[in-house]
């Protein structure tokens, strides 16, 4: 089998900012594809602008809200998706430990619906901050959003290497969690990548910017056979928007890192 690599820049709709870079590496050929975030103000411009420029969207689904510009309110009326302000919470475990698997359904229709309605038929889903993942007491979630992935026919980011899964250990209770859901997965003919490569450690790296493409250079040369993804949260300079975002905005024009892609081989695609 060959090797392919989806490049994906998340968080579409975050902010302005992220937004007009987003665009900017779509246009470069720096990407792939993005993934929408349907509950910010900035949401309804950034479909019109995905509608006009072919990128690829994705459903990014939403059930927290983000610290930098947040906070932002769901699209259904579920009331343990909500703070005491009524809007999502900003933390992810909070979210897993309150909400309720029905509303929860509801509020990835809405988000579905919305896509819809704004002309974007995504083929592929994938979690926000992780938190259908289960992995901080939401155990429910993992197995509902696979069903309801195969229901809309709709692939999903859960890695196949347990330890690409964000916010995950070496527990063996995680690991047959996992193992459970990818052969869930399968069983439903739910699409998952072979591997999901991204940065975890934000902008506390030693070494900056420089430390941040040696480790995903690193990763490149690590990724196994079948069709993997790459996934970073580009985005200019601007308020609440983290230092880290624009050197992966960086890293996806820098001369060294197209060179690695080249070397290792590796065919750009749109889907896993």
């Amino acid at each position: 089998m060959s090797r392919s690599l989806v490049i994906t820049a998340d968080d579409l709709g975050r902010d302005s900012a992220g937004t007009a870079t987003i665009l900017s590496l779509h246009a470069a050929g720096a990407i792939t594809r993005t993934t929408l975030i349907p509950v910010t103000p900035h949401s309804r411009d950034a479909a019109e602008t995905l509608r006009r420029g072919g990128l690829p969207p994705q459903l990014h689904l939403t059930l927290s809200s983000d610290t930098g510009p947040g906070p932002w309110r769901p699209l259904s009326t579920g009331s343990t998706l909500r703070d005491a302000a009524g809007h999502l919470p900003a933390d992810p475990a909070l979210v897993e430990s309150r909400a309720a698997v029905h509303e929860v359904r509801e509020e990835m229709d809405a988000q579905l619906h919305w896509m819809h309605e704004a002309g974007l038929r995504p083929v592929s889903a994938d979690s926000h901050s992780g938190v259908l993942y289960g992995l901080r007491g939401g155990e429910a979630l993992l197995p509902r959003v696979l069903a309801w992935c195969a229901e809309h026919r709709l692939a999903f980011r859960l890695p196949r290497r347990s330890q690409d899964v964000p916010g995950s250990d070496s527990a063996a209770g995680d690991r047959a969690r996992h193992r459970a859901a990818v052969e869930l997965a399968d069983q439903l003919g739910v699409r998952l990548p072979a591997a999901v490569l991204t940065h975890r450690r934000g902008a506390s790296l030693p070494g900056g910017y420089d430390a941040l493409r040696e480790e995903l250079i690193a990763g490149l040369r690590e990724l196994p056979e079948g069709t993997s993804e790459l996934v970073l949260h580009p985005s200019g300079p601007g308020p609440g928007i983290p230092e880290v975002r624009t050197w992966e905005a960086r890293l996806l024009q820098d001369p060294q890192w197209r060179q690695a892609l080249r070397e290792e081989d590796l065919d750009l695609v749109e889907q896993w």
